[in-house]
């Protein structure tokens, strides 16, 4: 499982559909309807929250507007809580919910900002970098000329080394 602290914009259309499924997966483990993935370590910064599944839905709805830039057709109905607004410079905050489904709860409530340290964010920086290098050339070239990684919207960069919880390699070792 891996639930990028990098911006969805960053990801290869297999990236940005891996972490779609991965975060639904969070999702029903947050919730209590998979036995499985209970001790994955990915999932302890959205259990720190107050409201675990509103902050897992936050993250989802940023994965759903990227899709959506690029054309793809993310089922957001498969949010279980969905902010009212988007996260982007911030928190989600209430409001009306476009495109709120039927079957989501749009959450009334501000999503905090999950603080990431800046060592995380490196890590998954160059461990997508030799990702895509291998199966997006083209969007590696592209992600290798940039001075560095935007994270997510719903992640706070703060300093520090890898976070604890990261079992990945570093891929320059």
């Amino acid at each position: 499982m891996r639930l990028w602290s990098l911006h969805p914009r960053h990801l290869d259309r297999q990236g940005l559909t891996g972490c779609w499924r991965e975060s639904l997966l969070a999702q029903a483990v947050l919730a209590g309807r998979t036995r499985g993935y209970r001790s994955h370590p990915q999932l302890e910064r959205f259990r720190a929250q107050a409201d675990p599944l509103v902050s897992v839905g936050a993250y989802l709805e940023v994965l759903a507007e990227e899709a959506s830039t690029r054309g793809y057709r993310f089922d957001r109905s498969r949010i279980d809580h969905r902010p009212a607004r988007s996260v982007k410079d911030g928190a989600a905050s209430a409001e009306a919910a476009p495109g709120a489904s039927a079957g989501a709860v749009v959450s009334r409530v501000e999503v905090p900002r999950i603080p990431v340290t800046s060592g995380q964010l490196d890590l998954e920086w160059r461990h997508l970098l030799h990702k895509l290098e291998e199966r997006s050339p083209e969007r590696w070239e592209c992600a290798n000329s940039l001075a560095g990684p935007t994270a997510h919207p719903l992640f706070e960069v703060v300093p520090g080394p890898v976070e604890s919880w990261e079992r990945a390699e570093d891929p320059q070792r």
